[in-house]
């Protein structure tokens, strides 16, 4: 790229960013761990990403540099994420659910020049097989180990570590049971990305964001940890969600902007939570990413809370492709395009679908991923095309005369019957409109003479009876013939991935497999 698109907040570099905040407002929260009970303002986050930075570079780490960083969430990864970038380098950050042997050849395809891992993982088991640097870490402060002492290494000067087109990031895509693959985003793209999110929430520099999702996902960096860099913003971080927690956390810390996902949502109005009058008074709106959120989910949790739910369409190659606006929104969608993202939904020959016409959603333009690694390791260069040639998502998806982008599922999910392609998540949607069922999933079964015939999995809400007369009863109202549920299975939840989405595939292997399907338990 030889020059750099229009931008609402210029570009620069964590080093320039952190310098600045610094020097204006030192003393400005800047990180809240309400786990750890710590805090850091601008001032005191500044010295010690310094301080770690300059211990990265004694092992030679800088410009063109891959850090690893193996841990729970915590301020020290945060730390460590922003003194590799301070360095010049990738940040590479994974979630520590990855069975070890995933994780063991995830770091042997990227060749990491140092690794930096908590003391709480079994380490010599992850890093047997790599001959690069190998720090073990605890906290902030402690008596021996990365963080023991400050390091002696030179930093080249604040806004020189990196140029947009550098490397930034290397996260890992949903997997926790075969190995996940891979995508690598400059700094360019994880800056428009952060700029997305801030179009679609109107965040400033007062506003506090509340975290609690692995920082080794995407969706948390460019929610929460992009616009931090971009606006000084101050961020409140939890070691993972917590019902019954949740809402005191928005309370005493004065949360502003709180990231959410469907999951999260559903948790919260399957088994509510009796919040106070005034505790949610400083909540300005929740966002909702990961995996489509039902239109009739959506209102009730409205309803129920009082919170403002911003529905995003994003994925791990292309960051945010949609996203609904703080000041113009609309329930069932995914809002309009990402400001920074050039998307187009087309048909099978590639030509561009007219409004209100379902084809596959595709993406191109400098927000999208430079590369991707394959489960077995292959890299893939996209940096010579992904500005010019359009990469299908996989999803499909319809906007409509106003531009707003209703996602209707995956083209491997769409059920064929009689020739007609239907999109699952639209049953899904009419079946939750149920009182009683919360959650719902259809699949195409093999039928000899549709090709292809509807099975509906529910899950009750709880407390609630269901039968699979009652269900179809209901399909009968809400849908019209040719896309009615023919068979139904009242299971007691959803197989999903780490990221939340329903997992289809495993729906029909074990409809394959037992053709009836038995109750899914808990584990």
């Amino acid at each position: 790229m030889t020059s750099l698109p229009q931008l609402d907040i210029p570009f620069r570099t964590l080093g320039a960013a952190f310098g600045n905040f610094a020097a204006r407002h030192p003393h400005k929260l800047a990180i809240q761990s309400i786990d750890q009970d710590t805090s850091l303002d601008f001032a005191t986050l500044d010295e010690l990403v310094e301080r770690t930075a300059a211990r990265m570079a004694e092992f030679g780490i800088s410009r063109g540099s891959r850090v690893a960083i193996l841990s729970g969430e915590c301020v020290e990864k945060l730390v460590l994420m922003f003194a590799a970038w301070r360095c010049g380098a990738s940040a590479c950050p994974f979630h520590t659910e990855i069975p070890t042997g995933h994780l063991g050849s995830i770091l042997t395809a990227i060749e990491p020049s140092l690794v930096v891992w908590h003391r709480d993982l079994d380490g010599p088991a992850i890093l047997g097989g790599l001959s690069c640097p190998q720090e073990s870490f605890s906290h902030i402060g402690e008596s021996e180990g990365f963080f023991a002492r400050s390091g002696n290494g030179q930093l080249v000067p604040r806004g020189e570590e990196y140029g947009p087109a550098d490397e930034g990031c290397i996260f890992a895509t949903s997997g926790t049971t075969d190995r996940p693959k891979c995508v690598v985003w400059d700094h360019l793209g994880l800056w428009m990305c952060g700029l997305s999110t801030i179009d679609f929430t109107g965040m400033t520099a007062d506003d506090r964001v509340l975290e609690y999702r692995t920082f080794s996902w995407l969706s948390p960096q460019i929610v929460t940890f992009m616009p931090f860099v971009s606006l000084g913003l101050t961020i409140v971080i939890a070691d993972g969600f917590s019902r019954t927690r949740f809402f005191g956390w928005i309370r005493d810390h004065a949360i502003t902007v709180a990231a959410g996902v469907p999951t999260v949502i559903n948790m919260l109005l399957d088994d509510p939570v009796d919040v106070p009058p005034g505790d949610l008074a400083s909540l300005r709106l929740m966002t909702a990413s990961s995996a489509p959120l039902a239109p009739d989910r959506w209102r009730q949790f409205e309803e129920c809370y009082g919170i403002r739910v911003l529905q995003f369409y994003g994925a791990s190659e292309g960051g945010w492709l949609c996203g609904n606006r703080h000041d113009r929104r609309r329930i069932g969608t995914a809002g309009p395009p990402a400001r920074y993202m050039d998307l187009a939904i087309v048909d099978d020959n590639g030509g561009a679908c007219p409004p209100g016409v379902a084809g596959e959603i595709t993406i191109r333009g400098p927000q999208t991923a430079t590369a991707i690694i394959s489960s077995d390791g292959q890299w893939e260069d996209r940096t010579g095309f992904r500005l010019s040639e359009r990469a299908r998502t996989g999803d499909l998806g319809i906007m409509d005369d106003e531009g707003f982008v209703t996602v209707t599922g995956r083209v491997k999910d769409v059920i064929i019957r009689g020739g007609v392609s239907i999109a699952p998540l639209e049953i899904d949607a009419a079946m939750v409109r149920h009182p009683d069922i919360s959650e719902a999933a259809a699949i195409g079964i093999p039928d000899p003479v549709w090709g292809e015939e509807i099975a509906c999995y529910v899950v009750a809400t709880p407390g609630a009876k269901l039968d699979d007369a009652s269900v179809l009863a209901h399909a009968e109202t809400v849908l019209p013939p040719s896309r009615q549920p023919r068979r139904v299975a009242i299971v007691d939840r959803l197989p999903r991935n780490d990221r939340g989405k329903v997992r289809r595939d495993a729906l029909k292997r074990m409809w394959t497999e037992t053709g009836v399907p038995e109750r899914l338990d808990h584990g």
